[in-house]
């Protein structure tokens, strides 16, 4: 029996859907993923297709790697908003250890444009300790940093949440993942979670490895790693305990304690509906988590260039990347993440615009599905006619 697409769209979102039957025909029979949109205070886009043998729903939640960062500095968005955290303040006067390694100039501006250069560790870490942002904070406190602070940008994989967690923790007494838990993801009853609950593991569905085909796994292969590169410090590739990206949401330990980097488990509907509380396009009343000053601040492009990890081009604004430089057609300001497995969320303020996409299998080559341009445009075309 094929792939069937499911689910609705608005009146006058009918290309979207037509754009994700298209994804779904293109798929192996065994796709599973989901597409959601809000514009404006509607939810105008809720999509999904898996076997029927998967059980896969609008409400199924898969792993989604570093769209994850999204909802964690959405947090400190928030708590910059409340006065709580300064962007401009050292991170070594919330937190003294952090000073060691000649990081005591560091701002919390920094490190959340990916300046900080606090990437890793020489001797790399345990699964354990990446499960755990606040075990991982320890590690990275006594840490040097890997380049002058404030002089590069490279993508902190697996540590921003949890140096940035450790901010809020130190400042609020409670975790990054509880102030997400009681301002965000509960008061909005959203599919997003950064820790997952053991009643709600039925909805989980475990993550289906990369199939590249041959000239896919060549192209891969094309450019070897090398075991001291910043790259494999980033993404912990390098020491005695190398991390298999693959596997992270697979283990019930990193869904349990939602590491705020790589953790969260979510579907498209709370990806999209997360980006529609932070700028006030959910609907049902709900006013906007974030106030205008706040949008225009974190949207603002802080590091664009050659990221020195990736050693590729890249722009990040505060804690989100810039999703423009993917998708140009978006306007000024947009924010949000995507995520290895291949999901992608993010807001566009100036559209009344917000987008989650999910899928189970890892998609070729990582980072936001391919897929994404194609449905990203359809309803961003829909959105703005």
């Amino acid at each position: 029996m094929p792939n069937e697409v499911r689910g609705v769209v608005a009146e006058g979102y009918e290309e979207v859907r037509e754009a994700f039957a298209t994804v779904v025909a293109q798929e192996r029979p065994d796709y599973a993923g989901q597409l959601a949109a809000y514009v404006r205070g509607r939810q105008v886009v809720d999509l999904w297709a898996g076997p029927e043998t998967d059980g896969v729903d609008g409400d199924t939640l898969f792993g989604v790697f570093s769209s994850t960062k999204g909802a964690a500095h959405l947090v400190v968005a928030l708590l910059v908003q409340d006065g709580v955290l300064e962007l401009d303040r050292p991170v070594a006067s919330y937190w003294p250890e952090f000073a060691a390694g000649g990081k005591e100039g560091v701002t919390l501006r920094q490190v959340l444009a990916h300046q900080a250069g606090l990437i890793g560790a020489d001797t790399g870490f345990t699964p354990e300790e990446l499960a755990d942002d606040r075990a991982l904070a320890a590690r990275l406190a006594a840490h040097r940093p890997y380049w002058r602070p404030g002089a590069a940008f490279g993508y902190h994989a697996l540590t921003i949440g949890a140096l940035t967690g450790e901010v809020v923790f130190r400042t609020t007494g409670r975790t990054l993942q509880q102030v997400y838990e009681e301002r965000i993801r509960a008061p909005y009853g959203l599919g997003f979670f950064l820790g997952l609950p053991e009643e709600q593991e039925h909805r989980f569905r475990s993550l289906l490895p990369m199939d590249p085909t041959p000239e896919q796994r060549a192209e891969l292969g094309a450019v070897p790693q090398g075991p001291a590169t910043l790259e494999a410090i980033s993404f912990n590739t390098h020491g005695e305990h190398p991390t298999d990206l693959e596997a992270l949401p697979n283990s019930r330990l990193v869904r349990a304690k939602g590491p705020a980097s790589v953790g969260g488990v979510a579907s498209a509907r709370g990806l999209a509906g997360m980006y529609a509380a932070a700028v006030g396009v959910l609907g049902g009343g709900h006013a906007p988590l974030l106030k205008a000053d706040t949008v225009a601040e974190f949207g603002q492009v802080h590091a664009h260039g050659i990221d020195v990890v990736a050693r590729t081009p890249a722009a990040f604004v505060l804690g989100f990347q810039d999703p423009t430089v993917r998708y140009p057609w978006l306007g000024a300001g947009s924010f949000g993440h995507s995520g290895a497995g291949g999901s992608q969320a993010f807001a566009d303020p100036r559209a009344g615009l917000a987008y989650g996409y999910t899928r189970r299998r890892f998609a070729y080559p990582g980072g936001a599905a391919p897929e994404n341009v194609e449905l990203v445009a359809a309803v961003h075309r829909a959105a703005t006619r």
